[in-house]
């Protein structure tokens, strides 16, 4: 403190003359000024702590927009893939001659490329607004079917697409001596309509 106070007494110089002179010049202290020291930059570090918080803010904000969304579409949906796991269940181009199980040589009709009237009839019953493919597998996995429709792009079930799928148990007549337990897998596909 003295040091500073030695500086401010020999850095100051007042002219004590009535007549002012064009050569000297009047130096006050930065330390013996009472009228305050404005700091310039106190305000830049408060300003940028603000603008960091807005843009964390903004950045949790649409975080939790788009997993919202994401969930939305889910939970949305997953009732109507239920329903139309259900339907297809119960569907008669899937159902074998003699039992209510579903049948594995109507499965292979359906699957191969060659099957497009089959699968038109089975799809026909639904609307085209829904994207969806139907997924059938013994519980070993020993056996897979997979019926997409006919009028589907090729890139409509790419695995980069939003889905939802439903699964029911049902059993599959693979001969007329034979069933085994299976699942069949609805997945819905999301549309640019939604």
């Amino acid at each position: 403190m003295t040091v500073s106070l030695f500086i401010s007494d020999h850095c100051k110089v007042v002219d004590k003359s009535p007549v002012k002179q064009s050569g000297k010049k009047t130096y006050v202290s930065m330390f013996r000024d009472e009228r305050g020291v404005l700091e310039p930059h106190a305000e830049l570090l408060s300003t940028a702590l603000a603008v960091i918080g807005f843009v964390v803010f903004a950045a949790i904000l649409s975080q939790t927009y788009l997993g919202y969304e994401d969930r939305s579409f889910a939970l949305e949906n997953y009732e109507s893939a239920s329903l139309l796991a259900e339907t297809l269940a119960g569907a008669p181009a899937l159902k074998a001659e003699s039992s209510s199980m579903i049948s594995a040589a109507s499965l292979d009709k359906l699957s191969v490329p060659s099957g497009i009237q089959e699968r038109e009839q089975l799809f026909a019953a639904f609307s085209g607004n829904y994207l969806f493919l139907v997924d059938i597998q013994t519980g070993d996995r020993r056996w897979h079917w997979q019926i997409k429709p006919n009028n589907s792009d090729l890139d409509s079930f790419t695995e980069g697409r939003e889905k939802v799928a439903a699964s029911l148990p049902v059993v599959i007549e693979l001969n007329p001596a034979e069933s085994v337990p299976g699942s069949l897998t609805v997945v819905l596909y999301k549309t640019a309509w939604k």
